[in-house]
């Protein structure tokens, strides 16, 4: 697996729908990017002068749901075997998805 260095962060994107509500097949070419999907790797975290601030310290861990940018100059698509992923920065999570009812 790809470890990611520096501030930057390896999320697998959420698959997206491929039909519409009333049973319209959406093609790939007409599917919007994900926004949203779960974190499989992270850097060793971001410097903020002297001071390192890590990932668990901004909530991020392994497993996390987190929403990023839609576009980004930084993120990066790749794919490892058959699988797609985005190498972000921290400055392009958006934020954590929470899906524990209360």
């Amino acid at each position: 697996m790809l470890k990611p260095i520096g501030d930057r962060v390896l999320v697998k994107p959420a698959p997206k729908e491929e039909m519409t509500a009333s049973g319209i097949f959406i093609p790939d070419t007409a599917k919007e990017k994900a926004q949203e999907g779960e974190v499989v790797a992270l850097g060793h975290g971001h410097y903020n002068g002297d001071t390192l601030t890590t990932f668990q310290e901004m909530g991020i861990e392994i497993g996390t749901r987190v929403m990023f940018k839609k576009h980004s100059f930084s993120a990066e698509e790749i794919k490892i075997g058959s699988e797609e992923f985005v190498i972000l920065e921290t400055q392009d999570i958006l934020g954590i998805i929470d899906n524990k009812k209360k």
